[in-house]
């Protein structure tokens, strides 16, 4: 579905991705690990168009979307839940779901027929419609941006840390969702710094360090890697089984 081939992406003369290369195919989970620094949110950004590559290619479902408009990436059926979640704080919680399906050429109904499914699988969204997406918590928050992203109907969604700052049954809620709306169809690209919570959930991974790929492939294979894991994931992530 995803292939990104030899991407660059730079900040004025910082390089900050240098030559990645990572593909997502249909129906999978994959995830994106490493630590700070490492390029793991510039390479999504690049996939959305918020930063213009400096090289490579990102081709979607076949298509060269290399250095498109955030706008025609997500017509496209890429869907971003950004790190920080980005929520507008003084709109409501129901105009930031609207929000999310700005693009849509389907209709009213249609619409409405979408927020009530991303309140049936956030039940506290439709309870806070009305509020102020600003005075939600932490975790609502998170969940708010992740239903503002669905609203678009995306074939492929990208989450980048969305377990940041959580609390453990909040991040074990997420972790359910993101493995419900894969089987449900939806292919995942999930940037992630908790290893541990990331690895029980997709089939593949890369691990990026100093704005390239240093290590690729299963749950299994990286738990083969003690050093590694050390060296990139931390300690926490140490005791990966």
């Amino acid at each position: 579905m995803l292939s990104v081939e030899g991407l660059e992406a730079r900040y004025g003369s910082v390089a900050a991705v240098k030559g990645v290369s990572l593909e997502v195919g249909v129906g999978e989970i994959v995830g994106v690990l490493g630590p700070n620094g490492a390029g793991k949110t510039t390479t999504l950004l690049s996939v959305i168009g918020l930063v213009r590559p400096a090289g490579g290619h990102v081709r979607f479902l076949g298509r060269d979307i290399t250095g498109l408009t955030p706008d025609r990436v997500a017509a496209a059926g890429i869907g971003l839940v950004p790190e920080g979640r980005w929520i507008l704080a003084s709109m409501s919680v129901r105009d930031n779901l609207l929000l999310g399906a700005y693009l849509r050429q389907d209709g009213n109904a249609a619409v409405a027929r979408e927020i009530d499914r991303v309140c049936e699988i956030f039940p506290i969204l439709r309870e806070r419609q009305a509020q102020r997406a600003g005075t939600l918590s932490g975790g609502e928050q998170q969940m708010l941006g992740i239903a503002r992203a669905l609203m678009s109907r995306p074939r492929l969604l990208m989450l980048d840390e969305p377990t940041w700052g959580l609390a453990p049954l909040v991040v074990e809620e997420i972790m359910r969702v993101i493995k419900r709306l894969n089987q449900e169809g939806t292919t995942i690209l999930l940037v992630e710094q908790n290893a541990r919570q990331a690895l029980a959930v997709v089939q593949r991974c890369y691990v990026l360090a100093v704005g390239q790929v240093v290590w690729s492939g299963t749950p299994a294979g990286l738990a083969r890697e003690p050093l590694l894991i050390k060296a990139y994931l931390g300690a926490a992530a140490s005791r990966i089984r």
